[in-house]
């Protein structure tokens, strides 16, 4: 794509990153194909050729049209355009700074900005987090009022508490140290802001799943928010602030004794932690620890697969749905692996159709632009129940809010099901299961019927 900087606009550089990468842009509009906005629309503006046209007129210093900043909004961050293109465009880190911009410059109406930070007030912080879903549940009820008078994002927020939300604790779980070790290797789990309050149970699950195979689990107590939600919403100088603190906390632990790898459960988490040395390249003080910490960030299948996956101690054959969440399978380019392991742990696998495509959750997306995410994410659930699966697992907290509610079978993570064949207890979604008292009994059952169907059709 051609550009037109001058000499003067290309000595910032923001202007010189974002001229590196439109200059890749070949026009070859493949991406278009992959673009969940673009599949549902139509409309090329709703594109990541389009978006990038928009983007080309902003940073050479034409006016941010409230078309540009409509359009720009409404691309969800999944990065299926980057899995696609042949011309290796960078367009998460083009569109970021995008975001940047017109987040600075206030080409907003006051009740999106409003939104905006409330949302980058309150998702960040689990103890406010807990209290607005405690709110959110006495006023779940009047969603359908909010909605009609017009406050439809707040409706769509309201749609996202789940039923339990009085019940939810936050987890704070001591290190989980494993002394049958002698020499284990030590990692850091992040815990998560948001997945820290709705489901625990991830990360308890993960602390077990690791220490059966000889971890020391060190939860970090100063360690916050990645800064994803902050840095999806254009709030840069927030996410970097996000960085810097749980680079001092990880760093502290790491005096102690160095870390083999910081563990993360969540999709987008780990999207952002690796990303930690660009957000900080020009930080004096930090860039050389953010591209170490970078280097470190794994997520539980990327780390489970280096030191290898126990064998199972159960099979139980149960046909498992796997979303593969966008920041996993487009942002981190961990698509096989979460199947591979789950294979490996005797699952049966199937493949959701359109499975390259967004549910609609991506962070605070499915809140900020409510039909479209609904869109997105009713056409999920549709190829969902297609294929008719006993679970569905995914690697995302935001996904399973999205999805969840609409599915009739239980909703978990990968990482419960893996610590589940290998001995850890069955995991709480599933302990309903076709009404039985005990799910295991009720698996079993289904894999003998499973596998008395493939004997007949044979």
């Amino acid at each position: 794509m051609q550009t037109n900087f001058n000499a003067l606009q290309l000595g910032d550089p923001t202007i010189a990153r974002a001229d590196e990468i439109l200059r890749r842009c070949v026009h070859c509009g493949l991406c278009t194909a992959t673009c969940p906005t673009y599949v549902l629309t139509g409309d090329e503006r709703d594109s990541p050729r389009g978006r990038i046209y928009f983007m080309k007129q902003m940073f050479e210093g034409r006016d941010v049209t409230p078309s540009t900043v409509r359009h720009v909004d409404r691309c969800l961050s999944c990065l299926g355009c980057m899995t696609t293109c042949p011309s290796g465009v960078d367009y998460m880190h083009l569109v970021d700074l995008a975001r940047v911009r017109i987040e600075q410059r206030g080409h907003r109406s006051p009740n999106r900005r409003m939104m905006r930070w409330f949302l980058s007030r309150t998702l960040p912080n689990p103890n406010r987090f807990k209290a607005m879903l405690v709110l959110g549940w006495f006023a779940k009820p009047f969603r359908n009022v909010f909605a009609k008078l017009g406050f439809r994002r707040m409706a769509a927020a309201l749609a996202l508490v789940p039923k339990g939300a009085l019940k939810l604790k936050i987890l704070k779980p001591k290190s989980a140290f494993n002394p049958k070790a002698p020499q284990p290797k030590r990692v850091a789990l992040m815990l998560g802001c948001v997945q820290e309050v709705l489901a625990p149970q991830i990360n308890q699950a993960t602390i077990r799943l690791l220490r059966r195979h000889g971890i020391d689990v060190v939860v970090v107590k100063d360690e916050g928010c990645c800064g994803a939600l902050t840095h999806g919403l254009g709030r840069e100088e927030e996410a970097r602030a996000y960085a810097r603190h749980n680079i001092d906390a990880w760093t502290a632990v790491m005096r102690e004794r160095l870390l083999d790898g910081i563990i993360v459960t969540a999709g987008g988490c780990g999207t952002m932690l690796k990303d930690y040395g660009n957000l900080l390249s020009r930080d004096r003080g930090y860039a050389e620890r953010a591209e170490y910490v970078s280097g470190l960030a794994r997520d539980i299948t990327e780390f489970l697969d280096e030191i290898g996956l126990n064998p199972p101690v159960m099979w139980t054959g149960l046909k498992v749905a796997y979303h593969s969440a966008c920041s996993l399978g487009h942002g981190q380019k961990l698509d096989r692996l979460p199947r591979e392991l789950l294979e490996q742990a005797g699952y049966t696998l199937t493949d959701i159709p359109e499975g390259h495509l967004c549910c609609g959750s991506a962070g605070t997306y499915n809140i900020l632009e409510p039909e479209l995410a609904g869109q997105l994410r009713d056409r999920k659930l549709k190829n969902i129940e297609s294929i008719a699966p006993e679970v569905v697992v995914t690697g995302n907290i935001g996904c399973m809010t999205q999805l969840k509610e609409g599915v009739n079978v239980p909703f978990v993570h990968t990482v419960e099901l893996l610590d589940w064949a290998t001995g850890g207890p069955c995991p709480p979604a599933l302990s309903k299961l076709r009404g039985r008292a005990n799910p295991i009994e009720a698996l079993v059952e289904m894999a003998k019927a499973a596998a008395k169907e493939r004997e007949l059709a044979s």
